[in-house]
């Protein structure tokens, strides 16, 4: 549609996985007239996870959710396994596919315990999530179809079934690159969106637009979940990494996420970069380097600005979806919303 979102430049894909090294692969189910589901695996880099761990830092909105992983994350500070997303009641599957995952990988034969990372939300409305479609074998999909390339967005993988802002959501993405006086990182997010609240582009406010019963049902509209999934190239350890993570809320609440009660808003994000690597050893002292606190701002206004286009990026991608009981949830219609942007200035009267 020609929105520019922020200020920073986006990276060349505006892609998650224009931070070098990060893989994000789908597994889509939509079977019959009620299977609307799926996994997305996002990994940090194509080896050993395990034994080549990068450091990661959770952030809890609102912790109405099942983030599986997260308290060991928090502790040490590292990532040991892909990141995978799904549905509410997959999520016991994924973690034992993720150990399968770790435990056939080389050097791995050791291996007694492994922290399995699976967030997810309820796409219970389109999706026959009572059914527990997922298998092993689809998260083991997913992660051996991640790729590097550009990533497919809306109606995919983990986002197959989900809504969001009262419209089809899905997964999004998108990145901004920082200007070399910066220190020229990456921060890339992706996100699966399922939540509600007061849908806004750039301030303008088209939920209300749209939707004229929005007040009457703003209560029941504003629960659901968004995992936010931040990666960078920018060296930094968990401290700082939670700090980047705190930021990417601001980001939703651009779009008019309000965290509700009924919401499991999460954040994880982790470093790529190889000189932040935890590699095997025996030495006592851990030696790395780290963006300064004083260097951080600009990572901060990156991630705002990345996780706000990839909640709209999750949207404008997404297409209507049938589902589970004849449910349906249009897609965001685009042509209104290009005529509201025109109105408010934001895009070129055709």
């Amino acid at each position: 549609m020609g929105l520019e979102i922020g200020v920073i430049p986006t990276g060349p894909k505006n892609t998650i996985t224009d931070v070098a090294g990060v893989l994000v692969g789908h597994n889509t189910l939509i079977r019959g007239d009620s299977v609307r589901t799926g996994v997305t695996a996002i990994l940090p880099h194509s080896g050993n996870l395990f034994q080549e761990k990068v450091p990661a830092a959770v952030y809890v909105g609102n912790g109405f959710g099942k983030l599986a992983g997260s308290t060991q994350m928090d502790e040490l500070g590292t990532l040991e396994t892909p990141i995978v997303l799904t549905n509410t009641l997959s999520v016991s599957t994924a973690v034992q596919a993720l150990i399968t995952y770790t435990l056939h990988q080389p050097l791995n034969s050791a291996v007694r315990s492994v922290n399995a990372v699976v967030g997810e939300t309820n796409d219970g409305y389109l999706n026959d999530i009572r059914g527990r479609h997922i298998t092993e074998k689809d998260v083991l999909a997913a992660i051996r179809k991640a790729t590097p390339d550009s990533v497919v967005q809306g109606n995919v993988g983990a986002g197959t079934g989900t809504v969001c802002f009262g419209f089809k959501g899905g997964i999004g993405t998108s990145s901004r690159k920082l200007p070399s006086k910066f220190g020229g990182y990456t921060v890339g997010v992706l996100v699966q969106t399922n939540f509600g609240g007061n849908f806004m582009i750039k301030g303008v406010p088209v939920g209300v637009t749209l939707n004229s019963y929005w007040k009457e049902q703003f209560q029941q509209q504003a629960d659901g979940s968004c995992m936010i999934i931040v990666a960078t190239d920018a060296p930094l350890r968990a401290r700082n990494l939670k700090r980047l993570a705190k930021r990417s809320i601001f980001g939703l609440a651009r779009t008019g996420g309000i965290a509700s009660n009924g919401s499991g808003d999460y954040v994880i994000a982790f470093s790529t970069a190889l000189t932040s690597r935890i590699l095997p050893s025996d030495s006592i002292v851990l030696n790395s380097e780290e963006v300064q606190n004083k260097n951080m701002t600009p990572l901060f206004w990156a991630v705002i600005e990345a996780t706000e286009e990839a909640i709209l990026n999750s949207m404008f991608f997404a297409e209507t979806m049938s589902g589970r009981n004849n449910h349906i949830i249009e897609a965001l219609p685009l042509d209104k919303v290009r005529s509201l942007m025109e109105k408010h200035r934001y895009l070129p009267s055709n």
